[in-house]
């Protein structure tokens, strides 16, 4: 069965950083794309970022190119996401989800399994 546990949320003041965990089972990192989606509260789900080990693929939002880096460690069978200067603009949940055997960054329909989420909040 699979399942994604994400861990890693809490509050930070603005400028500051946080490291979040998506720890993954029953599946192997190697074979999987495993995107990072926030949303705020009022808003939609938005993509942030994506990693495929199978094909080398990274990805980025916009809104957090140059801020955020997406990692992974097979070993652990673990994603992270390290978010540096945050603001209050980042202030969300935080979901990691996986898709098996896919080439690229799926879009966000195309993605089979979701954790549970993490609460960021950047206090100004």
């Amino acid at each position: 069965q699979v399942q994604l546990v994400e861990s890693g949320g809490g509050l930070v003041q603005s400028g500051g950083s946080l490291r979040l965990a998506c720890a993954a089972s029953g599946l192997s990192l190697h074979y999987s794309a495993i995107g990072w989606f926030r949303q705020a509260p009022g808003k939609e789900r938005e993509g942030i970022s994506c990693i495929n080990s199978k094909d080398g693929t990274t990805s980025y939002a916009d809104s957090v190119k140059s801020r955020f880096t997406i990692s992974r460690d097979e070993a652990k069978n673990t994603v992270y996401l390290q978010m540096n200067s945050l603001s209050p603009e980042d202030t969300a949940v935080y979901y990691c989800a996986t898709r098996i055997w896919f080439r690229g960054c799926p879009t966000l329909s195309e993605y089979d399994y979701w954790g549970q989420g993490t609460q960021v909040t950047v206090s100004s």
